[in-house]
């Protein structure tokens, strides 16, 4: 478990520093998207993952690592988003941007640690493309609450989905680069 953890990090600061380059080259802009924007671009990602999967022949040329680490770090937009709200104008300079980052990413492990536990690392024996169709399921259930102004009856709530989808993300992050 502790090689788990550290691994985590390992994964969790190459998308941090993406996400804190991305603040000094562009601010805060992404914070007038509101949650189902957020959705479509991680859906969007999750999709172009899936088709480097599935499809022989690639076009752009870039992997599913650098899609990976886009799930991660606009879910973790996403749960900022959730606490903060939407703006109109940017609003949060580099240092609190990095921080609320800091502290979605500290809860999100946080519950990977106590379901590690729970499942005995079973995401170890699991496949990237399992990975993947689990981010999907997980991103059409953020959809269906979202249709249903995010109301549910004996679900999780959406940000337990977008921390699902960092967690499988990191998971696959891992697999990828062992």
């Amino acid at each position: 478990m502790s090689n788990t953890s550290t691994q985590y990090d390992n994964v969790i600061t190459k998308c941090r520093n993406l996400y804190t380059n991305k603040m000094k080259d562009y601010g805060s802009a992404w914070r007038i998207l509101r949650l189902p924007s957020l959705t479509d671009q991680i859906f969007i990602k999750a999709q172009r993952i899936r088709g480097l999967q599935e499809n022989d022949v690639q076009k752009v040329d870039e992997g599913q690592v650098s899609e990976f680490i886009g799930i991660i770090n606009y879910s973790v937009m996403a749960l900022i988003q959730l606490d903060l709200g939407v703006v109109e104008q940017p609003d949060l300079d580099l240092d609190e941007a990095t921080k609320a980052y800091d502290k979605k990413v500290a809860i999100t492990k946080s519950l990977m640690e106590d379901k590690n536990h729970d499942y005995g690392e079973a995401w170890r024996d699991m496949r990237v493309s399992s990975l993947t169709d689990l981010i999907l399921q997980k991103l059409l259930r953020v959809k269906q609450i979202e249709d249903n102004q995010g109301k549910t009856l004996v679900s999780e709530g959406i940000d337990a989905n977008y921390q699902d989808m960092i967690n499988y993300a990191v998971f696959a992050l891992i697999h990828l680069e062992g």
